[in-house]
This record gives structure tokens, C-alpha cells and sequence, in this order.
């Protein structure tokens, strides 16, 4: 009753993105659902800025209509998987920050809870690792934890690994109850070492200010299927915590933010770790990956670290693409170091390194180095003359697209 006298007070609000979100709405490409999710965040987020709780019972819609609407998308290459799980981090702040009765909030619990019971796919399964958050406050997770709890200890005890898709909610809830040790019991009855539970007995072992057990008990948990990058990040966190930054970065830097670039990978390190010096933390990347040096170029320009990035692209293979772009971009404003580029881009395509050259990437690795060599006042019959000596008399594809340009 308390619900009923209460959601009859809130205003109706039709949302835009209600009728974008049907079942079944999208086809197979991804594209626009992926659209259509930030346009719904940006929609709830601005709602919630004036009406916190119109903002939750928006975001709790969304969520509902996420995985029924996207059934038949093709996600394959994991970009709506990413898009959704960015949703969810947006919109569980929106619904935690509502100030609601608590008769409410357990009815968007049990919205929520019917929608993972339903993601088939599935889509929004990390849900659960926010239940705790969910709840607001102990006793309601607490409760949550108590009807989660018997089907859980089940599933995890099982000889057999089974499913219950409120086993992440349930370890959630126990560890926002503050009920640590029961977390640490449940998860120790998993002979599989499933990492998704022990984190949570990791999580515990640090709120009852045991460290060095949380990180150890995380070291066990690698094996096969594993996921290293999120149990270096949290030991890495862990360590942070505690003061012990160089040990972090040691032991867990690259593992924790190893990402899908050689210059993504140093910049996220960069960034964790401002007070080590850039040529430090790059000198660790090259020697961590003996053979791999030339791919540390784009890393070293972008830390200002020329004369390094010179000396990578000079020694070892490099990307004659990765060198052109260097060559063009730097044409003016370090013009030695980009026709320096420009004639080991060239170099490297004459040796046979470089994916699918065309003769568009040779004319543009050389324009590149003829601009770069103008600005640093070399004329243009000694740039011919170096690229001459570099291809010598080789019948390769550089000498064949260069013979007008070098004749």
C-alpha cells in the first residue's frame, strides 16, 4: 500500500527512449543501439538532475527493456557488450543517489532482479556486482542476502559447477551488509576457484583490514580462464592502499593496464603512476617484451622521448605507417626527427615490414620526409640522394614507385 499511495504521486513522464527500446527492436547491426543507448543515459541523467527519483525509475526502465531489445544484435565484436556495461556504471549512481521509501526501492530490486533472470544472452549480468550498491542500506541487503543466500551456498558447494544468476547479487549484498565472514565462508566451498566469487572474498579480507591475505588469496585465484587484468588491477589497488606504490607497479603495472595499444598501455601506466619518470616506465615496457621494440615508438614520441623513439625506429622493425604520421605531424615543429622518420618509414617498407603497402603509403612516407627535410633547410637533391642510397638498386616496390621522384 505504501508504494501505491506513493507512486501514485509522481507525475506520468513518457520517455523517448521507451519506445526506441521494444523487444526485439534492433537488427543484427550494432551501431544504432549503441547510439540509442547514450542518447538514453544523456535522457535519464538530465531527467535526474531535476527529479532524482523520476531519474531512478528511468534508469530502472532502461535497464529492463536493455536485453529484450537487443536479442537479435550481433555483438560479436564486443562493442555493445562494452556500451551496456558502461550504461550500467552510469545508471546504478542514479538509482542509489534516489531518496525513496523503502517499500520502492525493493520494488526496483525486484524489477531489477527479474530483469537478470531474464537477460538470456546475456547482457546486463554485471548488474549484480552492484546489488550491494543497489540496496542503499545494510538491513535492506541484508535481507537481500538472507533469500539469495540458500540456493547460492548450493550452487556453490555443488560437486558439479552449476548456475544461479543471484549468486554475484547475493555475494554483493553480504559484503554491504558488513557480514564479511560469511563471504569468506561461502566462497571458500568453491573447489573451482571461480575468480567472480573470490573477489568478493578479496574485497572482504580488505574491509576486515587484512591486505596481505586479499592479495594473496587473489594470487591463487590465476589459472586458465582467469581474467589477469582484473586480478592484477584490484592487487595493484590493494597495494596502492597501503602505501606501497613501487611494489604496485612492479608487480602489477603492466599486467593491470595492459590495453589494445603499445601507447595505450604506456599512457594508462603514465597516468597511474605520475610520479615515476616517463623514460623510466617505458625503459620497464621495452625490456618486459624482449623483440617487440619498434612497436614502443608511438609511446616514446608521444612522451616527448624523441631521441628514445628515434633510436627504437632506427634499430628495430617499426610500422612504416606509425613513422609516416610521426614524419607529417612533426614536419614543422621538430623537422630533423620527422625527415628522420619519414626516411626510416621508408627504410622499413623497403625491407618488407608494414602491413598491406600500397604505392599510396610509399608517396606519402616520401612527400612527408621531403616537407620535413624543407623545414629543416636539407634540399631536396640530398633527401633524393639518402633515399637512393636506402634503396640502392633493388628492384623492390619503393624503387619502382620512387623512380620518377629519384631519377
Amino acid at each position: 500500500m505504501l508504494f501505491l499511495v506513493w507512486s501514485s504521486r509522481m507525475p506520468a513522464h513518457k520517455w523517448t527512449f521507451a519506445s526506441r527500446f521494444r523487444r526485439s527492436a534492433f537488427g543484427w547491426r550494432s551501431a544504432l543501439p549503441i547510439q540509442r543507448i547514450k542518447e538514453a543515459i544523456s535522457e535519464i541523467r538530465s531527467a535526474a538532475r531535476i527529479n532524482p527519483v523520476l531519474g531512478a525509475e528511468g534508469a530502472v526502465l532502461l535497464l529492463e527493456k536493455l536485453s529484450p531489445a537487443l536479442e537479435q544484435v550481433d555483438s560479436s565484436s564486443g562493442a555493445l557488450g562494452s556500451a551496456v556495461n558502461r550504461a550500467i556504471d552510469a545508471l546504478v549512481p542514479v538509482i542509489a543517489a534516489a531518496d525513496v521509501p523503502r517499500a520502492v526501492r525493493e520494488r526496483w530490486l525486484e524489477r531489477l532482479f527479474e530483469a537478470l533472470q531474464e537477460d538470456q544472452m546475456p547482457y546486463i549480468e554485471s548488474l549484480g556486482e552492484h546489488w550491494g550498491t543497489l540496496c542503499v542500506t545494510p538491513e535492506l541487503a541484508s535481507r537481500w542476502a538472507d533469500q539469495l543466500l540458500p540456493l547460492t551456498r548450493h550452487v556453490v558447494q555443488a560437486d558439479e559447477h552449476g548456475f544461479f544468476v543471484g549468486t554475484i547479487p547475493c555475494l554483493s549484498a553480504l559484503h554491504a551488509a558488513g557480514r564479511f565472514d560469511e563471504v569468506l565462508e561461502l566462497v571458500a566451498c568453491d573447489r573451482l576457484k571461480f575468480w567472480w566469487y573470490r573477489r568478493w572474498a578479496v574485497e572482504s579480507l580488505v574491509s576486515l583490514g587484512r591486505p596481505g591475505d586479499a592479495v594473496s588469496l587473489a594470487e591463487s585465484s590465476r589459472g586458465l580462464n582467469a581474467p589477469e587484468g582484473d586480478i592484477a588491477r584490484r592487487c595493484e589497488a590493494i597495494l596502492l592502499d597501503c602505501g606501497m606504490a613501487e611494489e604496485a607497479y612492479q608487480r602489477y603495472a603492466l599486467a593491470a593496464h595492459r590495453a589494445g595499444t603499445y601507447l595505450a598501455t604506456f599512457r594508462a601506466i603514465a597516468k597511474k603512476y605520475p610520479d615515476r619518470a616517463p623514460q623510466s616506465i617505458l625503459a620497464d615496457l621495452i625490456d618486459s617484451e624482449p623483440g617487440s621494440q619498434g612497436k614502443w615508438f608511438a609511446a616514446a614520441k608521444d612522451a616527448g622521448l624523441l631521441d628514445i623513439a628515434l633510436s627504437l625506429a632506427n634499430d628495430h622493425p617499426t610500422d612504416p605507417k606509425t613513422l609516416t604520421r610521426a614524419a607529417r605531424d612533426f614536419a614543422m615543429k621538430q623537422p630533423p626527427f620527422a625527415m628522420a622518420c619519414g626516411l626510416c618509414a621508408l627504410r622499413w617498407m623497403d625491407a618488407g615490414y608494414g602491413y598491406e603497402i600500397a604505392p599510396i603509403d610509399v608517396l606519402d612516407a616520401y612527400d612527408a620526409t621531403v616537407k620535413a627535410a624543407t623545414a629543416a633547410g636539407v634540399s631536396a637533391t640530398d633527401v633524393q640522394a639518402r633515399v637512393q642510397q636506402l634503396v640502392g638498386g633493388s628492384s623492390s616496390l619503393i624503387a619502382k614507385v620512387l623512380a620518377t621522384q629519384l631519377a
